[in-house]
C-alpha cells in the first residue's frame, strides 16, 4: 500500500495483484502478481524483466491453477 499511495521510486518496482493485459504470458483478465511501477495512484506493469527457466515453469504452473481454478468457478455459475 505504501508504494500504492507514495509511488514507486524511479529505478525500482513493487509485485502487485492487477489484471492482466497479456504480460508474461498471463491471459488477459486473470488477477495475477505482477512487477509494476506506481504513480499517482496508478500502476503500469513493468514489460520484459529476464526471468531464469525455474522462474518461467513457476509462472507456468501458476497460470495453470489459477485457469484451472477459474473454469471451475465459471461451471459452477453457469
Amino acid at each position: 500500500m505504501t508504494d500504492w499511495m507514495n509511488g514507486t521510486d524511479s529505478d525500482n518496482w513493487t509485485s502487485m495483484g492487477v489484471i492482466s493485459d497479456g504480460s508474461y504470458g498471463v491471459p488477459e483478465g486473470l488477477v495475477f502478481s505482477f512487477p509494476v511501477t506506481c504513480k499517482n495512484f496508478e500502476y503500469e506493469i513493468v514489460k520484459d524483466l529476464p526471468m531464469s527457466e525455474f522462474s518461467k515453469e513457476q509462472l507456468k504452473i501458476g497460470i495453470e491453477e489459477l485457469v484451472d481454478e477459474r473454469d471451475e468457478t465459471l461451471e459452477d455459475v453457469v
